[in-house]
């Protein structure tokens, strides 16, 4: 698995996350849930990648 696509992915899931958190006041209540999900798979996803890295 190629390392620096890997660093982006996790920075820019990392961002999204915080993003959502920050403005959760200024998104549309009909987006709040979608994004909030999406959010959680990626970051989850990120976790995972993160953990399988270490391993490898």
């Amino acid at each position: 698995m190629d390392n620096e696509n890997l660093v982006i992915f996790i920075i820019v899931v990392l961002c999204l996350g915080a993003v959502l958190v920050m403005g959760r006041d200024k998104v549309p209540p009909r987006l709040k849930r979608g994004l909030a999900l999406t959010a959680v798979v990626l970051i989850a996803l990120a976790f995972v990648f993160i953990i399988y890295s270490l391993l490898a």
